[in-house]
């Protein structure tokens, strides 16, 4: 079984950035049928890997994570990766978890905190970075989330890219960033951690905005700026929602062409489970390459 951290060193070595892909099962409940079908229009672009959401919106459901995640590996032939969050869990929780993803022959893990369920107290695991040891011990390849603008929770960018490092530290061999519409931040973020001598490979996030409500919804959960070219882009197109979309799939390619010119280890697409959109995503990237 192939590690990301294994299809990292590859890429490095060849010197382009490794291409993925994200799953996201709505609502925590992804059926098998539309999994196939999302996963078939995916893994024939010839992506490093795709990984598969843990939840939506906080409601865990690790066996449609799962068995997603194995679909994806044994019926496409394509590496994958399988989000974990540990908010409100407990050893014997994780324990559990932990022999639910060998069960699925699942090898690698992002490590996430997750939102943080009404009315549940932390126990064992508070944060990312005490569930990474344990997934990292489990002999599992744990990657782990990065913010380029900072966690919505922790303004402070010197405390941001301390969690990061202590995250790293922990055991994570990968990084993933939240998405962003402007890459200077992720040049300064990448720059930073540098500094802090973060050496995991970090691979960009990248969601194109397919609508006003869909921007509007990721800047109030996630904390990202929008630049002024998106807010033009909005107000050109208010009343054209093909238009729209059309225009958010241009501006992510366009971030990822820049991304990949400056070098960057990785670029992760935020699908929405729309193939067609990892498609032209694609093309654009080795199109410029």
């Amino acid at each position: 079984m192939t590690t990301v951290k294994q299809l990292f060193d590859e890429s490095r070595a060849a010197s382009r950035p490794t291409l993925s892909f994200e799953i996201f099962p709505p609502k925590g409940d992804l059926d098998h049928r539309t999994a196939r079908e999302v996963a078939g229009g995916l893994a024939p672009l010839g992506p490093d890997f795709i990984s598969v959401t843990y939840s939506a919106g906080g409601c865990g459901n690790k066996h449609s994570t799962n068995d997603v995640a194995e679909i994806i590996q044994s019926d496409f032939d394509t590496v994958c990766v399988a989000h974990l969050t540990c908010a409100g869990a407990t050893a014997s929780s994780i324990a559990a978890s932990i022999e639910d993803l060998r069960a699925h022959n699942i090898e690698n893990v992002l490590a996430l905190r997750g939102d943080i369920p009404a009315g549940v107290e932390p126990a064992e695991f508070r944060f990312a970075k005490d569930l990474i040891p344990t997934l990292a011990d489990a002999g599992f390849c744990v990657g782990a989330a990065a913010y380029p603008e900072g966690h919505i929770d922790c303004i402070d960018p010197k405390v941001n890219i301390e969690h990061l490092k202590e995250k790293v530290d922990a055991g994570a061999s990968f990084l993933v960033t939240q998405l962003f519409f402007d890459n200077d931040y992720f040049y300064r973020f990448r720059e930073r951690c540098t500094s802090a001598r973060i050496y995991a490979p970090i691979t960009c996030g990248i969601m194109p905005f397919l609508s006003k409500q869909q921007i509007q919804r990721m800047v109030f959960m996630c904390g990202a700026s929008l630049p002024s070219p998106i807010i033009k882009l909005l107000a050109r197109y208010e009343d054209d929602p093909a238009s729209l979309r059309a225009a958010g799939i241009e501006y992510a390619c366009k971030q990822l062409v820049d991304l990949e010119e400056h070098g960057a280890d990785g670029l992760h697409v935020y699908t929405m489970n729309h193939p067609d959109i990892a498609r032209v995503c694609t093309e654009a990237i080795r199109c410029a390459g």
